[in-house]
């Protein structure tokens, strides 16, 4: 019998073992496919192919919120980026007859001194990160959902400042409207 608990106890280690390696293995996993889609997203010479590029991109951070229990912001990512913002980039760059008459290539410049930006800021993160980082890690895994926190606190306490941005967001659409009128007068003119 007292063997039996002790094979039990070691099968339940192994498990627990055996799943933090695949949760580590899936999160280098997308933490990869991030890195290497934004990584596409800059150095492409093609407007197409870095706009569909960031289609990745955004999935992956979606993932990465995921992995950190944050569900609704995971969940917001994928509505707001991928469906807004991304499908609206990608028809604009598609249906617009002065881009799709001439070449969509971008010529990416400067790449020495960006490389160069970018390890120094990434030198300066490690830096901090191993030297002045104080982590906490907590054994206690978070229960439930934060969606319903979230909206609580939107409607109540910060019901003004979400007001003020969905008055700007209108504000910037009758903006973007007028603009895009106006562009078809002065052509009709010519």
């Amino acid at each position: 019998m007292t063997a039996w608990r002790k094979q039990g106890t070691e099968h339940k280690l192994y498990v627990i073992i055996m799943t933090n390696v695949t949760y580590t293995i899936i999160f280098y996993l997308f933490a990869a496919i991030t890195v290497f889609s934004a990584a596409f997203v800059v150095f492409s010479k093609n407007v197409i192919y870095s706009a569909f590029s960031l289609l990745f991109t955004f999935f992956g951070v979606a993932a990465l919120y995921v992995f950190l229990s944050a569900d609704f912001i995971a969940v917001t990512q994928i509505i707001v980026y991928v469906g807004g913002i991304l499908v609206l980039l990608l028809f604009g760059v598609m249906f617009t007859n002065k881009i799709m008459m001439t070449s969509l290539r971008t010529e990416v410049i400067n790449m020495v001194p960006g490389i160069a930006i970018l390890l120094a800021v990434i030198a300066g993160l490690l830096y901090v990160f191993y030297t002045r980082a104080d982590w906490y890690t907590s054994g206690v895994m978070l229960q439930g959902s934060v969606v319903e926190r979230i909206g609580m606190e939107t409607m109540s306490r910060y019901v003004l400042p979400f007001e003020m941005a969905s008055i700007l967001l209108l504000l910037a659409l009758i903006g973007a409207a007028f603009l895009a009128r106006f562009d078809k007068v002065n052509n009709k003119e010519r």
